[in-house]
This record gives structure tokens, C-alpha cells and sequence, in this order.
């Protein structure tokens, strides 16, 4: 586990809790890496259980590309029981924590709430 900050330059947003990032590990040292935000799920784009849910993580992939910025910070880093991931607070430059805002605007459930997207 790494406690961060860990700064990372955002590619891209794959879905409305994760973003893809270049994060600065070291002196000249990167790595790419997609980040699943800590806490929180947001209805699924890929395999969504109904057409509420796929616009619903539309709704919530759109807000996080709003949100984002090219830079972000990630902080309490943890591997991901999924390869080639990690589970992080993602935190936007000006202080705001993404999965935090993503829950305030009913964008995401808590991890393990059942979600409320196909009723």
C-alpha cells in the first residue's frame, strides 16, 4: 500500500469509477495504470442490466471527464484484486476527490450498496 500523493497525468476515462493514468513513480519514472476509485461503483458501461444503467454510467463517465483535469493526485494506493490495476483515492487539482462528488450527485453507490440502476 502507498499512502501518495502520487502525481499522474489522466489518458483517459474508461467509465465512472475508473480513469486510465500516467503516474509519476519515480525521478523520470512513470507508469500507466487504470485507477478504480476507492469506495465507490458506478453503473456499468460495458455490461450494463438494463438501459437505465448504461445511461446512467454514460451520465457518470461524462461527469468525470468534466471533472478530471490532465493532472490528478491518487492517494491511499492498494492493488487490486484485478491485475493490472489499483484501487486509489483520485483526487483533481483543485482538492476534489471524484469519488466523493460521483456519490453526492447519485452518480455511484457506496462499494457493496446494491445499486439502485435497473430497480
Amino acid at each position: 500500500d502507498i499512502a501518495g500523493p502520487v502525481e499522474a497525468e489522466v489518458e483517459r476515462v474508461v467509465d465512472g469509477d475508473t480513469v486510465r493514468v500516467s503516474a509519476k513513480i519515480w525521478v523520470d519514472q512513470r507508469v500507466s495504470v487504470s485507477v478504480r476509485l476507492a469506495g465507490v461503483d458506478a453503473p456499468e458501461l460495458f455490461r450494463p442490466q438494463c438501459e437505465a444503467e448504461r445511461g446512467r454510467a454514460r451520465e457518470a463517465k461524462a461527469f468525470v471527464e468534466q471533472i478530471v483535469g490532465p493532472e490528478v493526485r491518487l492517494l491511499e494506493i492498494e492493488h487490486d484484486k484485478y491485475g493490472g490495476r489499483v484501487v486509489a483515492r483520485l483526487v483533481t487539482a483543485d482538492g476534489a476527490d471524484i469519488g466523493a462528488e460521483l456519490l453526492a450527485r447519485g452518480l455511484a453507490v457506496e462499494t457493496g450498496a446494491r445499486d439502485p440502476w435497473c430497480g
